[in-house]
């Protein structure tokens, strides 16, 4: 819980830093006067008074802004029109050309998709490491029981490629695609036996948490063997390779956990181990598992994991790659929302983020970085979405007000204002609901 929190406001301290920055530095490229710069809303923490701007840390840490002498009723809608002495003067933000106004707009969502290119970038050339499937084809190695996919008639050894006619390549690409069908049902194109078959299946709404049911091929090698279980009684170790079970001949570690499961008594079971150039038989005992109601041996898979570094120059590439390729996954998000492809219910709030943010810190600096590094790129462009209130609704008026060569009158910016607050609010609860009934699932 403290890591989360701890995470948390970190993120959120950096994103919001540099978002205001960028709104602030291209003010004072174009030589606006800025009076306040806060992280965080509400009443301050910290204050203190530069050359002519007042920098301040707030107490709600949920957002941030830069208040610049002469913004329009478009920023304040509260404080109504602008001071009159603000309509001419060369430092206000009201009396800049409107370019000007929609750069310094634009600022703060350029900003935290560059941070995100530049966390990128610096997670490839620090290294970055993830199990060596997810660049494998998506071969089905263990359908768990009772799970959505055991269901649908999801077999092993079935490979999966194609998910709503959209074409996948790995298991990396496979995860990304099911996430984005959360709570929806997916048509997938599987080859079983040389035969292509279209299998419905049911996502869980909570994909992070609820399991889709499969798992990829794992070779039948040790990883850890448990503290005084039947296992480390037996003799066996890391490292150990399990070729046969009672004779039967075992190629994938699901097969092990195939025969723990059908046990209906814990009868004693002779295994096949290779270790080193050594092949031997040890006789096990297994345990009856409460919580998983089936047997165990107190032993877990080896994940083979790959740590990719790269060179400067080509880590700007990847990190521009990875950038765009969330890019596209951002846009389809968003589509998918507004069509109704996609459920609301995958959307997560502040709590959502912390414990995200918690675990990835937990996991290591490179996680914790690229997921800093994603929240900054969703900051971005929810930004720049044509929303009152938000920098894309500010963009979205100042190009309407070029293509009519006249402003808006100030009372419909005002009502806009108010009518996009409303649509954050009501986006804000829902999100917070949503965090709520995951916590408490």
């Amino acid at each position: 819980m403290l890591t989360s929190i701890v995470a948390f406001l970190i993120m959120i301290g950096v994103l919001i830093t540099i978002h205001e920055f960028g709104h602030f530095l291209f003010a004072r490229l174009f030589g606006v006067k800025v009076e306040v710069f806060s992280i965080g809303f509400g009443p301050p923490i910290i204050r203190w008074k530069g050359k002519e701007t007042v920098y301040q840390i707030a107490l709600i840490p949920l957002g941030g802004y830069v208040k610049m002498y002469g913004e329009d009723s478009m920023t304040e809608p509260v404080q109504g029109k602008v001071d009159e002495n603000a309509l001419n003067d060369p430092r206000s933000f009201h009396a800049k050309p409107r370019w000007q106004k929609i750069l310094i707009a634009f600022a703060g969502p350029l900003f935290n998709i560059l941070l995100a290119i530049f966390l990128f970038s610096a997670v490839y050339m620090m290294g970055i490491k993830e199990p060596a499937y997810m660049e494998e084809p998506v071969v089905i190695g263990y359908v768990q029981p009772d799970s959505y996919a055991s269901k649908a008639g999801l077999k092993p050894f079935d490979k999966i490629v194609a998910v709503d006619d959209h074409p996948v390549k790995n298991w990396k690409e496979f995860t990304m695609m099911i996430g984005m069908k959360a709570g929806k049902v997916a048509h997938l194109k599987v080859i079983r036996n040389g035969k292509e078959l279209i299998i419905p299946v049911k996502i869980p709404e909570n994909i992070t948490k609820e399991s889709l049911g499969i798992s990829p091929l794992l070779p039948p090698v040790v990883d850890k063997v448990l503290e005084g279980s039947p296992a480390e009684q037996a003799g066996l170790k890391p490292g150990d390779v399990i070729l046969a079970i009672n004779g039967k001949p075992i190629k994938t570690w699901f097969e092990i956990v195939e025969i723990l499961s059908s046990l209906k008594d814990d009868k004693k079971l002779a295994l096949t181990v290779k270790r080193g150039d050594k092949i031997f038989t040890v006789v096990v005992k297994p345990k009856k598992d409460e919580k998983l109601n089936r047997y165990v041996l107190g032993i877990t898979p080896v994940i083979e994991t790959k740590t990719i570094k790269y060179p400067f120059f080509e880590a700007v590439k990847k990190g521009l790659e990875k950038t765009w390729e969330l890019t596209v996954a951002i846009g389809t998000v968003i589509k998918g929302l507004v069509t109704g492809e996609i459920s609301l219910k995958t959307l997560g709030g502040p709590i959502a983020i912390a414990q995200f943010s918690g675990q990835a810190l937990e996991t290591g600096l490179s996680a914790f970085l690229l997921t800093v590094a994603f929240i900054s790129l969703q900051l971005g462009y929810l930004n720049l979405l044509p929303i009152p209130v938000l920098d894309g609704g500010l963009i979205a008026i100042l190009l309407i007000e070029s293509i009519l060569r006249r402003p808006i009158p100030e009372k419909a910016k005002e009502y806009l204002a108010y009518l996009g607050f409303a649509l954050l609010g009501t986006l804000m609860i829902f999100v917070i609901f949503n965090d709520i009934l995951r916590a408490l699932s």
